[in-house]
């Protein structure tokens, strides 16, 4: 299936900012995430290719590859190709034709690929940091041979086609072409003897046991890198690295907006005409929280520095505190006779005490009227 645009997927212009970048990721994550959307393969997919999209996307020099290139310009690794690369393809190119490179070798030294894996953590462990073991499957260099290929004891040695070149010549006409070496396949070495560990690929499939160090303050869309633990290079190369990217798992009570907190509190139709305190949760614990008389609902308390010390410094952010006046329900009779009584008195008291029902209702009256006339 052909992949969609980038951009696309996270629905952002192409010269969007680093923080809306982040902010539209964090959008398609959260909607997508496989835990909202339990069984569903269409989610757990876009979930996945807003992930990809992300790594490319906020790494400045995939970006710049992938704006000029389109997908073409991802090496299969999920790197930026780059100019670089395609000078690289095209050197290549001409080279096996025309023989350029001054007769130069081709290297197959080559690093290992970069791996991503999706870190899922809770909301506390996300802000107050933690250390998380993960297991990924990775090529690694075998130990047997210590990623030569060769049978311990014994070496690689130089293809007598090329010369450990790992390309030939021929000549044609007025052309002298340059191809890869069919005997070494470009590797310049033959192995007589194998490995009999990794058959000679000098790398063996593993499962490895990593601890991950997680700062605190990370969040959705944030990538932990580990240098060198990637996949096994070949032929001597270095190994890769490893890309961890954050999720944050949906919490019970908290949703996060940057560096801040947000959360609903039910608070009674008592508190909220007369006034009170409660207890409220933080990720620190309790704090009491003052709810001055006549609070409407949705009225938004702000608790200083109750929020998020972001993960690349600066001050922590505060927790916001919407409450919510819940209706009751399963009245005793007593206690809806008190009520009527309330209501007999509120209505004589006229607009003095619901003065948003009566602007409503007034607004009403003058939309309606407006509408006759």
């Amino acid at each position: 299936m052909e992949k969609r645009d980038f951009y696309e997927v996270l629905g952002v212009a192409r010269g969007v900012t680093e923080p809306d970048l982040k902010k539209a990721y964090r959008r398609e994550a959260m909607k997508h995430h496989p835990d909202r959307n339990p069984g569903d393969a269409s989610a757990e997919a876009r979930f996945k290719e807003a992930n990809e999209a992300y790594e490319v996307l906020s790494d400045k020099d995939k970006r710049a590859s992938y704006d000029q290139f389109g997908h073409a310009g991802l090496n299969p690794q999920g790197g930026g190709a780059g100019a670089a690369g395609f000078s690289d393809i095209f050197g290549d190119m001409f080279g096996d034709i025309f023989g350029g490179g001054g007769g130069r070798g081709r290297s197959h030294v080559q690093r290992g690929s970069d791996l991503s894996y999706t870190m899922e953590l809770s909301l506390e462990d996300a802000v107050k940091g933690t250390s998380v073991k993960i297991k990924i499957p990775t090529r690694a260099a075998c130990k047997s041979c210590e990623g030569s290929g060769a049978r311990k004891g014994s070496v690689p040695e130089n293809c007598t086609t090329c010369q450990g070149a790992g390309q030939v010549r021929m000549r044609q006409g007025p052309f002298q072409v340059q191809q890869t070496c069919p005997r070494c396949k470009g590797a310049g070495k033959t192995i007589k003897d194998p490995c009999n560990v990794c058959n000679g690929r000098g790398a063996v499939q593993e499962n490895k046991t990593l601890s991950v160090k997680v700062p605190p303050g990370v969040d959705v869309g944030d990538r932990i890198r580990l240098t060198g633990e990637g996949e096994a290079g070949t032929h001597g190369g270095p190994p890769g690295d490893l890309y961890v990217q954050v999720a944050v798992k949906e919490h019970p009570i908290f949703e996060r907006d940057g560096s801040d907190l947000l959360c609903e509190i039910p608070i009674t139709f008592v508190d909220a005409v007369l006034g009170g305190e409660l207890e409220v949760p933080t990720l620190d614990g309790k704090v009491k929280l003052k709810i001055p008389p006549e609070t409407q609902t949705g009225k938004l308390f702000r608790l200083r520095e109750k929020g998020v010390s972001p993960v690349r410094g600066g001050p922590a952010g505060d927790l916001l505190c919407r409450v919510v006046v819940e209706t009751p329900v399963n009245l005793t009779r007593r206690q809806k006779e008190l009520l009527a009584e309330y209501k007999e008195i509120e209505d004589a008291s006229g607009s003095k005490q619901n003065p948003l029902k009566t602007r409503w209702f007034d607004g009403v009256k003058k939309f309606v009227d407006a509408l006759k006339s």
